[in-house]
């Protein structure tokens, strides 16, 4: 039977701005266990609420434990699933998302966000959330409907590598800031490590696709994971799959080489599940797919493209792949 387990929201559990292979684990599951871990909002103290009361005694902790270093981002793990193996892939089933604050911030930062020499006027903003009514409220006066996702999902990165910072998003998968990996969807992130080491991190309320002054709703929340080892797959780059949609995720440098990527890898998965030909499923990305810019402000940028699985002949699903909606 598969079992539950929690990682309490400690110092010791998390790391700030990095991941590295060579971290031992901060739990061991067996493929199929369940996970709750929480994080913290991105930055630092000087994104911390105006009112200290508003501010979680274990948030001022991590602060306290954790010297400012590669990246802004607390991440929990690593969790490591039994038999996993360099060239497995982690299938990551993201259960539920909860809440932990009733605030987060939205920043425009010296350097950082798609149009650093135009918004220069640095400021930052902390909303009010209002889990009850579903909705955050800006300064402004503006409702915005929540909806909250971890920006930081990844395995652990090639130990040849080193310590690998958390702004960029790699082939590991990492800070890619995709509001689409929401509760219901499924992620498959490529396994370069023994154990794999699942980390999580960097909650967002709320997020519009490009994410474009360099912040999200930055708050804390708490996830409850699936994570199954897939010995039967060999993807190379993160994949995903909502109840109705399959999602190819492209990530470079280069916003153009991020959305050939997203076109190459949905062309390969739309092979690798039907019976069409790769000229046929180019075709059907272009009467289909849909490009969507994922975000623009992460040093390797991400395009990402979903295609219904209602547009796939009837019998390409698998038996793993989600019920649609």
């Amino acid at each position: 039977m598969p079992t539950h387990h929690e990682i309490p929201a400690t110092p010791e559990n998390m790391v700030l701005g990095y991941f590295d292979a060579r971290r031992p684990p901060v739990l061991t599951v067996e493929s199929g266990d369940t996970v709750t871990l929480s994080s913290f909002p991105a930055g630092g103290r000087e994104s911390l609420h105006p009112d200290p009361a508003r501010v979680p005694a274990d948030y001022l902790a991590a602060l306290d434990a954790h010297a400012p270093g590669y990246g802004p981002h607390f991440v929990t793990g690593p969790v490591h699933v039994r038999g996993a193996l360099p060239g497995d892939v982690l299938q990551v089933d993201i259960l539920d998302i909860a809440f932990r604050q009733d605030w987060g911030f939205v920043a425009i930062l010296p350097l950082l966000g798609t149009l650093p020499d135009e918004f220069t006027e640095y400021e930052t903003i902390h909303p009010d959330i209002d889990v009850a009514r579903g909705v955050c409220t800006l300064p402004w006066g503006t409702d915005l409907p929540l909806d909250p996702f971890f920006g930081i999902l990844a395995t652990a990165p090639p130990r040849a590598w080193g310590r690998v910072g958390s702004p960029v998003p790699r082939a590991f998968g990492g800070n890619m800031d995709n509001k689409e990996l929401k509760v219901g969807t499924r992620l498959y992130l490529p396994v370069f490590n023994e154990g794999a080491g699942f980390y999580a991190g960097d909650g967002h309320g709320v997020q519009g696709d490009g994410e474009v002054c360099v912040t999200a709703l930055e708050t804390g929340l708490t996830g409850t994971f699936r994570l199954t080892l897939r010995k039967d797959l060999d993807h190379a780059w993160p994949f995903a799959e909502t109840p109705t949609d399959l999602m190819a995720i492209g990530l470079h440098e280069s916003l153009d080489e991020a959305m050939r990527q997203a076109v190459r890898e949905m062309v390969k998965h739309v092979c690798a599940r039907t019976s069409l030909s790769r000229n046929q499923a180019y075709m059907l990305c272009s009467l289909a797919g849909n490009l969507r810019i994922t975000q623009t402000v992460d040093g390797n940028k991400g395009v990402h493209m979903l295609m219904p699985k209602s547009a796939l002949p009837k019998s390409a699903l698998p038996k793993s792949a989600l019920p649609a909606a």
